[in-house]
């Protein structure tokens, strides 16, 4: 008779924390399988580029308290966001590697959480070349972008930009064979311990 719909007795449960054979075995056996799987269907390389954006937040507003310091950075960061994600910028970037607008958003390109300090800027694409040379022009269409509407006023005059990092940059695959193998151990196990707790045959 199928238990399925049983919940297991403390005897099953002790059992399955004795069998540390069983525990160490479906791990092993589990990160094999994760691996199999990295290695059949890696995931994409990931590139970094690197932006340093100084608000001289003391320059600006001298006299000024924290929460008022805050709300500029705040406001300050945004517009440097907006510029990050606009069409201008986006579409150069479409354009250059003939990527849908839709991909780069949706996705393929993403920002690190903006504030004072390094902006990171990430590419993903399944050739490392690729996606270093995505980043990097990222980066610089921003750089010029940005720096354009500091001189303009349209961003506060005193904030500084410096790429830091657009070439000869760091490329590694997105998720690491670490979080495979991890995951397969764990997916296995758990699938194992359903299994044996809710599918066993009892005895009469």
């Amino acid at each position: 008779m199928n238990y399925i719909f049983t919940s297991p007795s403390l005897d099953d449960l002790i059992r399955l924390l004795k069998a540390w054979r069983f525990w160490v075995s479906g791990a092993l056996v589990g990160a094999v399988i994760g691996s199999v799987f990295y290695f059949i269907s890696p995931p994409p390389y990931r590139a970094r580029a690197t932006i340093n954006v100084d608000f001289n937040m003391e320059q600006s507003w001298p006299q000024e308290t924290d929460r008022q310091q805050f709300y500029y950075l705040e406001r300050e960061a945004r517009k440097l966001v907006e510029i990050a994600w606009s069409d201008d910028v986006m579409n150069q970037i479409s354009t250059e590697f003939a990527l849908p607008v839709e991909d780069l958003r949706g996705g393929k390109l993403m920002l690190s959480q903006p504030a004072e300090a390094g902006w990171h800027f990430y590419a993903d694409d399944p050739a490392a070349k690729t996606a270093s040379a995505i980043a990097s022009a990222w980066a610089d269409t921003f750089f010029i972008r940005a720096q354009s509407e500091v001189d303009l006023g349209n961003v506060d005059p005193f904030v500084k930009l410096d790429v830091t990092q657009s070439a000869d940059l760091p490329v590694e695959r997105s998720i690491s064979l670490g979080i495979y193998l991890l995951a397969g151990s764990i997916s296995f196990l758990t699938l194992a311990v359903f299994a044996i707790l809710f599918t066993k045959q009892k005895e009469q």
